[in-house]
């Protein structure tokens, strides 16, 4: 039904852009049959609008890999700096948390560790909506923020550094093998906010893959077989993105190229003193208006990134 649902909407965004493309071009021709500038003015106008739409409806169709049509984990861990890095941690959190909404999509908390005085070490949310792995898939990597910050008393510069990897969500139709006896399973104590039941009681679980190193862990719920069941689903996770990056690092070494996909590759900076500034590394986009960024507002970044890709394949098949 979601694939149904998608088709349709796609389909139908492509047959109102044909009728509005028709309807424009007639309007054209009867603004300069009757000499009115202003008709054929407005109607040019709409047209750039159409055309700057259909830009974006390309942009999507790239979203047609294997598991782009996934929901997604989003996990934030916090890096070196202490405090002012886990506060770094909590804001990404809350960027992509809004970008997620903002899109129509649910977003659920499954782990978090919170910071001993302000923001979180790491986190682990699911955003459940149309192609959520697909948009997200090119956010892996690290995140640089450069402020003054609010916890320096002498108001002193700071650069602060977070990473974000992003795993699709795997469905029955995707069979991922794992040996129980591969597997490490850990039980603790939920922390942070979660009720006197959560708090109280080992519910939290903790799964580690052995052989891959790969760790899951979820404390969202009150059982702990429900948290066991989740972070099962991330482990699953979590390794077929691991054998999908294996897929494309081949693929980029093929064409005698470096993959970007990987951890501690610096992807993006975030600045908000002496100016503000966020940067894309890689596509070189940029935005002068990091708070709205801060707020959700990624879709430039996500759609240059898409673009970015798109170049990349084309100069291959040159």
């Amino acid at each position: 039904m979601r694939e149904r649902t998608l088709l349709e909407q796609k389909i139908t965004a492509v047959r109102e852009v044909e009728a509005a493309l028709a309807d424009h071009v007639d309007l054209i021709a009867l603004g300069e049959e009757d000499g009115d500038d202003q008709i054929v003015a407005d109607s040019e106008t709409a047209l750039e609008d159409l055309r700057r739409q259909t830009d974006k409806m390309q942009l999507q169709s790239l979203l047609s890999g294997e598991a782009d049509g996934n929901d997604a984990f989003l996990e934030v861990h916090a890096g070196s700096g202490g405090t002012e890095a886990q506060d770094w941690a909590e804001m990404l959190l809350r960027m992509y948390t809004r970008w997620a909404e903002k899109r129509g999509c649910k977003v659920s908390l499954l782990e978090q560790s919170e910071g001993e005085e302000a923001g979180i070490k790491s986190t682990t949310i699911r955003i459940d909506g149309p192609q959520a792995y697909g948009w997200l898939k090119t956010e892996n990597g690290v995140h640089r923020l450069v402020r003054i910050s609010p916890f320096d008393s002498n108001a002193r510069r700071h650069t602060s550094f977070a990473s974000v990897a992003v795993s699709p969500v795997v469905d029955d139709s995707i069979e991922i093998a794992i040996d129980e006896k591969d597997l490490r399973i850990d039980t603790y104590r939920a922390s942070g906010k979660g009720g006197q039941h959560v708090n109280k009681t080992d519910s939290a679980v903790r799964i580690t893959h052995i052989p891959s190193g790969i760790v899951a862990a979820c404390q969202s719920e009150r059982s702990q077989h429900q948290n066991r069941d989740h972070a099962m689903t991330m482990l699953r996770a979590r390794m077929y993105e691991q054998e999908l990056e294996r897929r494309e690092a081949e693929k980029m070494a093929a064409h005698g190229e470096k993959s970007d996909i990987g951890w501690g590759h610096q992807i993006r900076s975030y600045v908000l003193h002496p100016y503000q500034m966020v940067k894309d590394l890689r596509t070189g986009y940029e935005n002068t208006q990091a708070d709205k960024v801060l707020d959700g507002d990624l879709d430039g970044f996500l759609e240059a990134s898409l673009a970015h890709g798109l170049q990349q394949k084309d100069g291959q098949t040159g």
